[in-house]
């Protein structure tokens, strides 16, 4: 890496990736800091409603910090671990909870990078004496002259790529945040920790929600307004057709997403799957799968990486979810003034979920990307 020695701060999850980044840039002659962020407790609604008494296989769990800190040790490196537990809750598991008993399907690991993760951490490295920040997110961050702005590009690992949860990044924390890991690939990198004696070089990598043990969204959201003492609201409505016809009743809006099949308590003689949700009616609207397909979406709160606004109609490739292959798609402004796009695919696709994100690509330049209206 072609960089001065300085010293950074490594946001340190007790996994693999990120440990490696704090090895390879203490190794380059970095004055390094580790720091994790303890987001939520893992053990705090355990057992209730129904949810596990253990938790495994997630990401910043207690044995992550553990892991963490045993690294920080191995390397000799000043490690500090920040409780941002109230924070989280607020701007990620609250709207997580409101998103879906509304009938709509958020990503949580975007809202924390977006408000929790670069902000607070971003925040604390400059208070430690670090200007920047490096983690083990596979992407790639580059200052275009000729665009005259930082730029977010997708990694030389695509089947690790990383930048849909990205989208939401400033110009000012592109500028300070560095993914030592972009240019090389997964096996690379447990081989260079291998080589190194890191001994996080075989751990596994986390699979789950943090909050959300197995993905068991509904029970999840039981559990917590249970420990809040907030009654779950009455979301129960009816299975309707596209033509409006009542065909089944259900107990409540958030055990539906969109394309969803199982579950739907209706027997016909072809498959029917969730086509939308509609929350303000109780309504689950089913249908057959070719009725999953549209040709537009609506994103709101769009953030622009690349270029410093929309100006005109772009013609780009749009990612609707994390494993959607990016679909040629041509965005502009709405008419109607409010700063949201509209994005036209050159072919219809599959489960356009609200809620969700979408994320604009050039190439591998990522243009910008929002949520899903």
């Amino acid at each position: 890496m072609n960089m001065t020695s300085a010293t950074i701060a490594v946001a340190m999850s007790g996994g693999v990736d990120s440990s490696t980044v704090a090895a390879m840039l203490r190794a380059e002659g970095h004055e390094i800091i580790g720091l994790t962020m303890q987001l939520w407790n893992q053990r705090r609604l355990a057992g209730r409603e129904g949810m596990p008494e253990k938790t495994t296989g997630r990401c910043c769990s207690i044995d992550d910090v553990y892991d963490a800190r045993r690294v920080a040790e191995a390397l000799g490196i000043p490690y500090y671990v920040v409780n941002h537990e109230e924070r989280f809750e607020r701007d990620v598991v609250r709207p997580f909870v409101r998103e879906y008993l509304s009938g709509r399907t958020p990503i949580p690991c975007s809202l924390c990078n977006n408000h929790v993760k670069f902000d607070q951490l971003l925040t604390q490295a400059r208070q430690i004496g670090a200007e920047r920040l490096a983690t083990g997110h596979y992407a790639r961050v580059e200052y275009c002259a000729d665009r005259q702005r930082w730029v977010l590009k997708r990694p030389a690992d695509s089947a690790k790529d990383q930048t849909y949860f990205l989208f939401g990044l400033s110009q000012e924390q592109l500028s300070r945040t560095l993914v030592p890991l972009g240019g090389m690939l997964k096996p690379e990198v447990r081989a260079w920790a291998r080589q190194h004696g890191l001994a996080l070089a075989e751990k596994p990598d986390s699979q789950e929600i943090c909050f959300v043990p197995g993905g068991d969204y509904k029970r999840f959201i039981d559990a917590y307004l249970a420990e809040q003492g907030e009654p779950l609201p009455d979301a129960s409505g009816v299975l309707v057709t596209t033509a409006g016809e009542v065909v089944g009743q259900h107990s409540g809006i958030h055990n539906f997403t969109v394309g969803q099949r199982k579950g739907l308590g209706v027997a016909t003689g072809s498959p029917l799957y969730v086509l939308q949700l509609r929350g303000d009616r109780g309504e689950v609207v089913i249908g057959p799968d070719d009725q999953l397909y549209s040709d537009t979406l609506r994103a709101r709160e769009v953030n622009w990486i690349s270029i410093p606004e929309l100006d005109q109609p772009l013609e780009i490739e749009a990612k609707i979810r994390n494993k959607h292959t990016p679909a040629a798609a041509l965005i502009s402004l709405a008419p109607d003034a409010s700063g949201d796009v509209i994005c036209t695919f050159a072919e219809p696709q599959r489960a356009i979920t609200p809620g969700q994100a979408v994320v604009f690509y050039q190439g591998e330049i990522v243009i910008g990307g929002g949520w899903i209206a």
